[in-house]
């Protein structure tokens, strides 16, 4: 007797129930999240561009460290009204179960930031040690950012599925 395909018996659990997309759609964090990725990103971009180039050719170091303090208030900034969005679509502040995994990894890259920051203030490491924990800081920012991107492909993929089905 043929088995169907697991994938297609496999059953898979929507992002987001009715009442959280409509929360989600509502919410004006919704709005601050799509403006401040991109942003954070862009502030990403320079700051990477920055830090590689003060490791490349031993200048710049000054302001590579005041770009990785910048990139590091925005993810804070990103971070809180993240938990703002998630207390208000999924009713706690974090580690909804849709986003368990992407909040978690999101710890990692706020410690790998914080450890810079506390480096920094503290004179803790070589200016290329400082340089190279910005680049761990920022691969980690990286997969975190890829989690996300993927998280919200699968929302719109579900968006379409339900108003195909509708």
């Amino acid at each position: 007797m043929p088995h169907a395909p697991r994938a297609a018996t496999k059953s898979r659990r929507p992002l987001y129930t009715a009442e959280q997309r409509r929360r989600r759609d509502a919410s004006v964090w919704t709005l601050v999240q799509g403006i401040l990725a991109p942003l954070q990103f862009l502030v990403f971009l320079v700051s990477l561009g920055l830090v590689l180039h003060a490791l490349a050719t031993g200048h710049g170091a000054q302001v590579a460290n005041l770009s990785v303090l910048i990139k590091a208030a925005a993810l804070c900034a990103i971070m809180v009204t993240g938990a703002i969005w998630e207390k208000q679509v999924f009713g706690r502040y974090l580690l909804a179960p849709a986003f368990f995994w992407e909040d978690v990894a999101s710890f990692g890259v706020i410690a790998l930031h914080a450890a810079y920051v506390v480096a920094l203030f503290g004179s803790l490491l070589s200016e290329t040690g400082m340089l190279l924990l910005a680049l761990a800081a920022y691969a980690a920012y990286l997969g975190n950012a890829l989690q996300f991107l993927l998280k919200l492909r699968s929302a719109r993929l579900e968006a379409g599925r339900l108003g195909a089905a509708s």
